[in-house]
């Protein structure tokens, strides 16, 4: 169905004050019932990634980071199986994987005698029984699992996501009998930036004609709308 700017706006303004929980997405549904859950959590994970944006940088000095790493340790020293990173990343109103990544980050810069790169922080992050202090890898793990927004399984669900609508595109325009390339054949080719389609013959869809296809699995809000128009499709467009 077709959402209205003014039902977008409502749904935005609801999530100002929501935390970003599973049981927020199911209150999320009750309130907005005719929207559909995938609609629901791609709006809620957009507003979210902007509401860190916003508050990144007070997260990322050096007094917070030595702040949140103290309150870990004396959390995990009276119970290292309370989940202390991800209730310290909820009270504090940050993601729960990127607060991960500042304990280990921090955790490793203690107990390695050099900095350790972001290939191995991204590696322990997406494979916990990797980092060498099985408590912390505990807490990394509660809170990987746990957000909804960020972390590398949400990245594969995002990708999984994206690979299946590209699919489903293909079998529909394989349907239409249309004729396209896509995006491998288009790179074989030679062309650097593609579309994940172009239609050999163009079509006409609702008084438009279309030469190319871009899937994007996620709900097209203004700001995703212009970054897209920026990043890609405007170069599409003059070519």
């Amino acid at each position: 169905m077709i959402l209205t700017k003014a039902q977008y706006d409502e749904i935005a303004q609801c999530l100002v004050s929501v935390p970003p929980t599973r049981q927020s997405l199911r209150k999320l549904k009750q309130r907005f019932p005719s929207q559909s859950q995938a609609t629901l959590l791609s709006i809620f994970s957009q507003e979210y990634q902007k509401h860190i944006k916003r508050t990144h940088a007070k997260h990322h000095t050096s007094e917070a980071i030595e702040s949140y790493y103290q309150r870990y340790l004396n959390g995990v020293g009276k119970n290292g199986a309370a989940p202390v990173l991800l209730e310290l990343a909820n009270e504090v109103d940050y993601a729960p994987s990127l607060m991960a990544r500042i304990i280990l980050e921090r955790f490793l810069q203690e107990h390695e005698e050099a900095p350790p790169s972001k290939s191995v922080i991204n590696s322990m992050l997406r494979d916990p029984s990797q980092i060498p202090d099985g408590v912390l890898a505990n807490q990394v793990y509660q809170c990987i699992v746990n957000d909804c927004c960020y972390g590398p399984l949400v990245d594969c669900i995002k990708h999984a996501i994206g690979h299946e609508h590209e699919v489903l595109l293909r079998d529909l325009l394989l349907e239409k009998n249309l004729s396209f390339l896509d995006e491998d054949q288009l790179r074989a080719k030679g062309y650097d930036k593609t579309p994940d389609f172009i239609l050999q013959v163009p079509v006409a869809v609702e008084g438009h004609i279309i030469h190319w296809i871009e899937s994007k699995a996620s709900f097209g809000d203004e700001c995703s709308h212009h970054a897209y128009l920026h990043d890609q499709f405007w170069s599409y467009w003059n070519r």
